[in-house]
């Protein structure tokens, strides 16, 4: 038996793999784009099903597809949605600008899959109808991200500001040393600190969701250069329409379709919000890094949970292991916004050129940021121990405390008290009570810790 069969486009014949449901324009992409080995993202290839079932199912409502083929696409359309052929959409990331390429993968493998349930269909005149390559990818880059970010992304921030939430009212109470520029400063509380975190957490999904509902406005319907040519006037609201219900995603058609199919600014909106998120979160992994350092050496603050043996010859050694890989999240989706900005700045007159390459990054920041947020909740910050006695013997040698003094000594006398305890290394406590005429009660209300992060002026 053949390999392979003969199959044609526009251009002529060629040889496609005898089991491929796709046909010749998705082997000449093959062919032309040996870069990567990457593919479209499952989430891509899902949204472009879903679309392409909606597509078909306004087109029949308008009486432009008879039942039986739009009901065979609608089929063929949400298998490939599913993911039950994605073997057949082999094409590289890296390929023609627009996309068209896998466009029309996905025109040939559901007219494929009509043809083996007895209906023949044509991949551009009735699977493509009403559709641009110019309008479909970039549609499905903007839905599947709103899709993405609805079902995992939005989902997992709440559950990281969830036990966030959870190991403030465990652990808010208890006092601790603050920093600035790795330097003591003046005290905090555990709630203080973690609910920082908290509304990082909290404000980065604000403005994820503002992004959101902007990159929800949809170009199909602008088909070729955004003047709509070829495409029923009613086309695209009823599809997009359809989305919206199977989804119940607020998606809508952009006010002007030459907007988002000439530039890409909505995406690269989105993705500046989610490397705001990435920051966000590598402040916090490394925070954590930090209070655990140790466990003699180091701060030793808290205590992360033990997860897996830290060296291949360091026996006993465990490392923030969890941490590390949220830092490296966000460094990839640091990276990922700087390829969507030249991506996004990379459109010419009437069509951006670079949509693969923006959904594909733009896709995986989501799926990673998602994924890093859950891992860092349950594996880090549920788990980690809070190490009491570590805590107050630094508190209670922390020259920075004599802050609290200025009020009643002035600042050149409390230097000189804080510059004396540090280099003698004794308790300021003890200096104060040689250097100033305040009595021990009076100085123990002055430099409690828990008073002092409640912030204020303390007074005598």
């Amino acid at each position: 038996m053949s390999h392979t069969r003969i199959e044609h486009d526009s251009m002529g014949e060629l040889e496609v793999p005898a089991n491929a449901l796709y046909g010749a324009q998705t082997q000449r992409a093959v062919n032309n784009f040996p870069i990567s080995g990457l593919r479209m993202p499952r989430a891509f290839l899902r949204a472009l099903g879903l679309l392409k079932a909606a597509n078909a199912e306004a087109n029949q409502a308008l009486g432009l597809l008879d039942e039986t083929r739009a009901q065979a696409i609608v089929a063929a359309a949400r298998a490939v949605a599913e993911g039950e052929y994605d073997d057949h959409f082999p094409i590289d990331v890296f390929q023609t600008g627009s996309g068209t390429s896998t466009n029309m993968n996905a025109n040939e493998v559901i007219a494929h899959l009509c043809a083996r349930a007895g209906v023949e269909v044509h991949p551009n005149d009735h699977v493509n109808m009403g559709q641009s390559s110019n309008d479909v990818i970039p549609t499905t880059l903007q839905f599947s991200a709103v899709l993405l970010a609805h079902e995992q992304l939005l989902p997992a921030l709440r559950h990281l500001q969830g036990v966030l939430e959870e190991k403030i009212a465990e652990v808010g109470g208890q006092v601790k040393t603050g920093r600035t520029h790795l330097m003591d400063a003046m005290p905090v509380t555990f709630a203080q600190e973690l609910g920082g975190w908290l509304a990082q957490i909290r404000s980065d999904e604000q403005r994820i969701r503002q992004a959101l509902a902007d990159i929800a406005g949809l170009p199909l319907g602008g088909t070729a250069v955004g003047t709509g040519i070829n495409a029923h006037p009613e086309f695209a609201p009823k599809a997009i329409a359809i989305l919206a219900e199977w989804t119940g995603l607020a998606l809508r058609q952009r006010d002007n379709l030459f907007e988002v199919i000439s530039a890409q600014d909505v995406a690269v909106s989105l993705s500046g919000q989610l490397k705001t998120l990435a920051a966000s979160l590598m402040k916090i992994a490394n925070d954590l890094r930090w209070m655990n350092s140790g466990p003699l050496a180091g701060i030793g603050e808290i205590e992360l949970p033990a997860l897996q043996p830290g060296s291949s010859i360091m026996p006993g050694k465990v490392n923030p292991v969890i941490p590390e890989a949220v830092a490296m999240v966000a460094a990839q989706v640091m990276g990922n916004d700087a390829t969507i900005g030249i991506a996004g700045a990379s459109g010419n007159f009437q069509l951006n050129v670079m949509l693969p390459v923006i959904a594909y990054n733009l896709l995986q920041s989501i799926e990673i940021l998602a994924n890093g947020s859950r891992v860092l909740a349950d594996s880090a910050i549920a788990g980690f121990r809070v190490k009491p006695e570590k805590i107050e013997q630094a508190l209670s040698r922390n020259p920075i405390l004599v802050t609290a003094l200025n009020p009643v000594i002035g600042y050149e006398k409390g230097a000189a008290i804080a510059k004396q305890a540090y280099r003698e290394g004794r308790p300021l406590l003890e200096v104060a009570l040689e250097q100033t005429d305040l009595d021990e009660a009076t100085l123990k209300k002055l430099l409690d810790p828990a008073r002092l992060a409640e912030g204020g002026i303390v007074g005598a």
